[in-house]
């Protein structure tokens, strides 16, 4: 059997006295997704800042393909194949859509030092890539500020595994989106892992995580709840450990009787 994609043993991560991560482990696999979930200061941030290269963990180790990796960088993280898609997107709306996809790093026709932009290439792989993920845009030429949310996330997604992301790491994606936009970026998820990478879907929402994820792993105050493979886990046992619940219990007796 093959070595995961990427595995994290027992990571922690301390700020003086603060404990913002401590003692967790799981690992992602090709063509798999592995959903973290946890509210609002569950140590999310600080598990995408240690992948991403933004921050190094106090203790614990991470493996790539079973050899260990420390990044001290983002750009190292990025080079290994681990690509982080944030909230923002780092889009820029006016832009457009083939310009976002390619933000820089656009084919060029000609010699140093005189080189330009090969517009027809970049625009043909850009309708392509897109088109893997399901998505048919008519012109790439739009502003990329046109397109909806979920729209918006295949292009940040499609740009990632262009560029040779091995593991992408997707940011709350549906966090500010609604029903329906929501479920456009869970096919997303699924295309991209159909496609044979490695993701971790970051979110506070059970619901949209049981329905495309392959493992779990639950963050309550920085610390690990587990490590749940989808197998024998249901949705409500998933979304009683999210709540807490003994506390949803108590809280549902306690509105019941008033």
């Amino acid at each position: 059997m093959s070595a995961p994609l990427l595995e994290l043993e027992d990571i922690s991560k301390y700020y003086g006295n603060i404990i913002a991560l401590t003692d967790v482990s799981t690992s992602v696999n090709a063509g798999e997704v592995t959903c973290v979930l946890g509210d609002n200061g569950a140590g999310k941030s600080t598990f995408i800042k240690i992948l991403s290269g933004v921050h190094q963990p106090t203790d614990g180790t991470v493996r790539m393909n079973g050899n260990e990796v420390t990044f001290t960088h983002p750009r190292q993280s990025l080079d290994a194949g681990i690509a982080t898609v944030y909230q923002d997107l780092a889009m820029v709306p006016l832009m457009s859509v083939w310009r976002n996809f390619w933000m820089g790093a656009e084919p060029t026709k000609g010699r140093w030092p005189i080189q330009w932009i090969d517009t027809k290439k970049a625009k043909a792989i850009a309708k392509e890539e897109l088109s893997k993920m399901g998505i048919d845009i008519r012109d790439t030429e739009q502003p990329v500020g046109t397109l909806s949310g979920g729209e918006r996330q295949s292009v940040a997604i499609a740009r990632a595994a262009y560029f040779g992301a091995k593991v992408l790491i997707l940011d709350e994606p549906t966090s500010a989106l609604g029903v329906k936009q929501s479920g456009v970026v869970l096919k997303y998820i699924k295309a991209a892992r159909d496609r044979g990478l490695g993701v971790i879907f970051i979110t506070h929402n059970p619901h949209h995580a049981y329905p495309v994820g392959d493992r779990f792993v639950i963050l309550n105050r920085g610390r690990s709840m587990g490590n749940f493979p989808k197998e024998g886990l249901s949705r409500d046992e998933l979304v009683r450990m999210m709540a807490g619940g003994a506390e949803l219990d108590q809280l549902t007796h306690e509105l019941e009787n008033e």
